[in-house]
């Protein structure tokens, strides 16, 4: 089991900065991926950016060039650098982890969510 704590959501204004926390514990050792999806009002969930293992990332095309996933493999984080943000971006942002529970078993898990809202 993968427990994920999410924080650095809040109110900010277009044009400013957040940074998304997303910290792993459990079979934390297992994680072969992280990642950030959204779900604005009225909108489906979509994925935002991922990081493997290996430190191999993938973005979203609505925030490629303004969004940075990284991670902290000593403290089993993976953050969220989110820059030039627009009102478009508001949402609710939650982190993914994904690990082998055996050799052919993938376990996923989700973390509480935290909101971003960037007003205009």
């Amino acid at each position: 089991q993968v427990q994920l704590v999410e924080s650095g959501g809040g109110l900010v204004q277009a044009g400013g900065s957040l940074r998304l926390s997303c910290a792993a514990s459990g079979s934390a050792t297992s994680i072969f991926l992280m990642g950030w999806y959204r779900q604005a009002p009225g909108k489906q969930r979509e994925l935002v950016a991922t990081i493997t293992s290996g430190g191999s990332t993938n973005y979203a095309d609505s925030v490629k060039g303004r969004f940075t996933i990284s991670r902290d493999n000593a403290k089993n984080t993976v953050y969220l650098q989110m820059s030039s943000l627009k009102p478009d971006d508001t949402a609710v942002y939650h982190c993914q982890a994904k690990n082998f529970r055996s050799p052919l078993v993938i376990g996923t898990y989700w973390g509480q969510g935290t909101q971003v809202t960037v007003s205009p």
